[in-house]
């Protein structure tokens, strides 16, 4: 079993390499993919004129900007991310109220009792130890801080990712299946565990409500299995296959994304976690 030192370094490999510009290559689909989810969990964060936030996992910083828009020029939101890859694109929208860093949420020197929200759109679930970052972050609250964030819950309810992958798996190399505790796409889809993590880092009262919402994957099935296999839990197989299993993978998930063609594109559904949590 891996240990979280190891774990942590594997993420932050990931997402300074292949993560970072996979994820930057599909910027435009990903945010569009997740934009009404997002919405919904800054809704409920509720950034107030004044604030102090940190945005946990911030990416390109879209939510940071967000945020930032919420807060004022009197408040101020720190973006943090392990990948400077990503950092990087953040920092270009020069967003007057808002500072950008890497690093780790477990090990990053935040500083302690200053802040009123931490805030995550899928961010958390990449965690090499999440009771040390969780409990890094509740430090950083002031004692009538919060946290709110948004995670994917399990495979299975969520067909926007799995019914592409089921389809691909009979063609393509073995793809790795993460351990219980390991970092990844839908970590924290057990409740049971998120409820865990958030008791032993320290956090308060608490509240995990189901999120559900359309996931648009492309304009076509055409374009989304052109698309396949480039970002997401199919790249390393895709990177490892022959053309040939390729081209059988690509056309088993059309066949299986074609009943999901509308006017509107290719829509799954998605299933997520709404969590809320005070400070202490």
């Amino acid at each position: 079993m891996k240990g979280a030192a190891e774990l942590a370094a594997e993420q932050a490999a990931f997402w300074n390499g292949p993560g970072g510009q996979g994820w930057l290559a599909s910027y435009a689909r990903i945010e569009r993919s997740i934009a009404d989810v997002g919405k919904t969990a800054l809704a409920a964060a509720a950034a107030k004129s004044g604030e102090r936030v940190i945005d946990v996992g911030c990416g390109t910083g879209g939510t940071t900007e967000a945020l930032a828009e919420a807060v004022g020029p009197t408040g101020h939101v720190l973006g943090a991310d392990i990948s400077e890859t990503l950092v990087g694109a953040a920092r270009s929208k020069r967003v007057p109220n808002a500072t950008f860093v890497v690093g780790d949420a477990a090990t990053h020197p935040f500083e302690a009792a200053v802040h009123d929200l931490v805030f995550s759109r899928f961010g958390v679930m990449f965690f090499g130890d999440p009771v040390a970052a969780f409990r890094n972050l509740q430090q950083a609250l002031k004692p009538t801080g919060r946290l709110v964030f948004v995670c994917w819950r399990t495979p299975q309810e969520n067909p926007w990712g799995l019914v592409p992958v089921r389809a691909a798996a009979a063609h393509l190399p073995p793809m790795p299946r993460p351990g219980p505790e390991d970092p990844g796409q839908y970590s924290f889809g057990d409740r049971a565990r998120v409820e865990r993590i958030l008791k032993e880092s320290g956090f308060g009262t608490f509240t995990i409500e189901p999120l559900d919402r359309p996931i648009w994957m492309g304009e076509s099935v055409a374009e989304v299995v052109a698309n396949a296999g480039r970002f997401g839990p199919m790249a390393r197989a895709f990177a490892e296959a022959t053309p040939e299993q390729i081209e059988k993978a690509k056309a088993a998930i059309g066949e299986a994304l074609a009943p999901h063609q509308s006017a509107d594109g290719v829509v799954l559904p998605g299933a997520c976690w709404l969590v809320r949590a005070s400070a202490g």
